[in-house]
């Protein structure tokens, strides 16, 4: 059984994370970022939050900067986190990107890995191409990754390959969820269940595929589940999911099938439902809920400082990029 989580356990992280909220990306410097003239004027902003000094035209330079960002903040909360499950919620998804690209890419995986998982990227090539298999991994994992790799040779989709290991991180994650105790912990994974599922029955829609198709590619834990989902979907997915965080991206899910908004809007609206969910953690002074709405927040600014460089590297105007950012208040 899970040792009961306290409030008082958070104190002193709480405290600490406050105070690093007050040095995060903000509405005011997002708007300097959005108007300024060059990607070096994006990199000086940065600057004032921490951020070291790169060339803002380089992709791989922004790309490192972001990982290592993303890697101290890890390292300073895997120090005084009190239960490493929680970090490792976060964690796991990098896990799971690094075996879809060996699996895909085995040759040139190095240059598509994220060293941000509970496996560090050059540990899991060192021991696969020592032992030309995944027997290392924890069971689920392994068992994954052998059956992505089969699908991926049988068939040549990548997709569905990618599918089989999705279906695993979400089966890991929510478990992990479950065993903390942390029912708001719990709450921000099945939002990220319901996510992945809108996307999926938006996306088969769209294709005109089958419900069979469709029953394949659901994932078990979220608020809504594939057989609510199956039973329904004549309904539309908006009816679906009204009683959920997801109920502004379903209806969008439903603009998005009759063609009057873009597939991107829905990503943004699935984004910004789990964000939302996150976001209760404003309302905590302390306890797990700011480590773990902190950690979502710090994954968003990543995304939205990726956005703005990439969109003005596409000469997109600031207002095309601003509506692409994704927003915790809505």
């Amino acid at each position: 059984m899970a040792k009961k989580i306290k409030d008082t356990d958070y104190l002193f992280l709480s405290a600490r994370l406050r105070s690093l909220e007050r040095h995060g990306l903000d509405r005011a410097h997002i708007e300097r970022m959005l108007s300024a003239p060059s990607a070096e004027a994006c990199v000086q902003v940065l600057s004032e939050l921490g951020y070291p000094a790169f060339d803002g035209n380089d992709e791989d330079a922004l790309h490192a900067v972001l990982a290592q960002r993303r890697a101290d903040a890890f390292a300073d909360l895997a120090r005084y986190m009190p239960q490493a499950a929680i970090l490792d919620v976060f964690r796991m998804k990098y896990d799971y990107h690094n075996l879809k690209a060996f699996i895909k890419h085995p040759d040139g995986a190095s240059a598509l890995t994220i060293d941000a998982g509970r496996i560090p990227s050059r540990e899991l090539a060192a021991r696969y191409q020592r032992t030309g298999g995944w027997d290392f991994l924890p069971p689920p994992m392994a068992n994954a990754a052998k059956e992505s790799a089969q699908v991926l040779a049988e068939t040549g989709d990548a997709q569905r390959s990618d599918f089989v290991l999705d279906r695993a991180y979400f089966a890991e994650m929510l478990a992990l969820a479950q065993k903390s105790g942390c029912d708001y912990l719990l709450a921000c994974v099945r939002v990220q269940i319901d996510a992945a599922n809108l996307r999926s029955v938006v996306r088969t829609r769209r294709m005109g595929r089958s419900g069979a198709f469709l029953q394949q590619v659901l994932f078990d834990g979220g608020n809504v589940s594939p057989s609510q989902i199956l039973a329904n979907i004549t309904a539309g997915v908006a009816s679906l999911y009204r009683a959920t965080p997801l109920r502004l991206a379903a209806e969008t899910g439903e603009a998005v099938l009759t063609g009057s908004a873009p597939l991107w809007e829905l990503e943004k609206r699935c984004d910004e439902a789990v964000l939302q969910t996150a976001a209760r953690s404003r309302s905590v002074p302390f306890g797990v809920e700011v480590a773990v709405g902190y950690l979502s927040a710090l994954e968003n600014e990543l995304a939205t400082v990726r956005i703005i460089f990439s969109g003005h590297k596409a000469g997109l105007s600031a207002d095309t990029i601003r509506e692409r950012l994704r927003d915790d208040h809505v």
